[in-house]
């Protein structure tokens, strides 16, 4: 069975530069195996990485050795809904991309809430600081 997205459709492509995911296919897919719950499709902004390094979470140094190169804003990348959801309501949320965030999301994020932080990414990613 096809993995679906927050909205009920096809589940969509989240990133590939860099390539995301836990298992680094470009897409918020989430199994058993990933305890974390890799599932919401988050565009990296400035604030979201700065909160996210402040609870010990560093997103942005790159770590080769499990294959994770460091962010910037404008990134696409799958992240732990429980994380989110701590910048979230700290008032530092990331914009979501409903349409590659995996239905798994809504375990930890009730989907009004993804809802209100939903994001078409502009052609120029990198103007999302």
């Amino acid at each position: 069975m096809a993995e679906r997205n927050v909205m009920g459709g096809p589940l969509e492509e989240c990133g590939t530069d860099p390539v995301t995911g836990y298992y680094r296919t470009g897409s918020c897919t989430s199994g058993a195996e990933d305890a974390g719950n890799h599932s919401i499709c988050a565009v990296m902004t400035r604030e979201f990485l700065e909160h996210q390094r402040s609870l010990g979470n560093d997103l942005v140094t790159p770590r080769p050795e499990w294959g994770f190169p460091g962010l910037h804003p404008g990134d696409r990348w799958c992240v732990v809904a429980l994380r989110w959801l701590q910048s979230e309501r700290a008032g530092s949320a990331a914009p979501v991309v409903l349409a590659a965030t995996q239905q798994r999301a809504t375990e930890a994020v009730p989907l009004e809430v993804l809802r209100r932080h939903a994001v078409d990414v502009p052609d120029d990613p990198g103007t999302l600081t």
